[in-house]
């Protein structure tokens, strides 16, 4: 039997998918991710990103404002993060986070954004999707200070930063979360720090359209291909392919409690 996979983060409303979203659909179900969580980078696309997962068995949605957005979009507010939050198959937060690398001019207003969308979390319980891009101490920073205020669930996605802030965010109860950058041939240093960590944190995700693993590197990603992913993170902790996604999906349904399986 093909072993079940989840992919916790990908972009089905991005425009790299019109046209074909049934038969990406089915090859995800074929490769065993039977779960989704499609991620609303811009509020205003949250009925979009709504109705993806209304109409789709499997399939669920988490909404925030994009760190590299944060500058261009309405500041949101922890009422209407919460609000949002009450529909059956809103399960996560963001992705919300830091990015210096493209947008360093709007740290500032990222950083409040973030802090908002923290909030949210602390108050939901439901776990906040972290995008960090070249802003490792000032993320570890922020997440500390209001972890230390109210505990909130949290992964790191698409985890690529250094071990210094993979071990901060281990300290803090947050998960890692693999991409297929896992699997790109200079990625050494990046597969150290995920066999470092403990396997109850591992979370998989393709972050599709972008980020296609072996053997597909360069074109468009779509969630069927976290299977190429896992097989790398099994082998990372010498483990088989069914014993690697058991775990890591159980790690899903331990973060993202509204997506849990029936």
């Amino acid at each position: 039997m093909t072993p079940e996979i989840v992919d916790s983060h990908c972009h089905l409303d991005f425009p790299d998918f019109n046209g074909d979203l049934p038969e990406i659909l089915s090859r995800a179900r074929a490769a065993g991710v039977t779960r989704m969580v499609t991620i609303c980078t811009r509020l205003r696309n949250e009925p979009a990103v709504r109705a993806i997962a209304e109409a789709h068995d499997g399939v669920f949605y988490a909404a925030g404002t994009h760190p590299m957005s944060a500058a261009e979009e309405p500041m949101t507010t922890v009422d209407a993060l919460i609000a949002l939050s009450r529909h059956p198959k809103f399960v996560g937060l963001g992705e919300s986070g830091l990015d210096y690398h493209y947008t360093a001019d709007s740290a500032a207003v990222q950083q409040t954004s973030l802090r908002i969308h923290i909030q949210a979390a602390q108050e939901t319980q439901l776990p906040l999707i972290i995008h960090a891009r070249n802003a490792d101490d000032d993320m570890a920073r922020i997440l500390a200070e209001h972890m230390k205020i109210k505990p909130y669930p949290c992964v790191m996605h698409c985890f690529s930063s250094g071990p210094a802030l993979a071990q901060a965010a281990l300290e803090m109860g947050i998960y890692l979360s693999m991409s297929g950058i896992a699997t790109f041939p200079k990625s050494g240093d990046l597969r150290a720090i995920f066999a470092a960590a403990p396997l109850n944190r591992i979370l998989l995700e393709t972050d599709s359209p972008y980020l296609a693993p072996l053997p597909h590197r360069g074109k468009r990603n779509e969630p069927a291909y976290t299977a190429f992913t896992a097989k790398t993170g099994a082998q990372m902790f010498g483990l088989t392919e069914a014993e690697f996604a058991a775990a890591t999906t159980a790690n899903f349904d331990r973060l993202f409690t509204k997506a849990r399986a029936a």
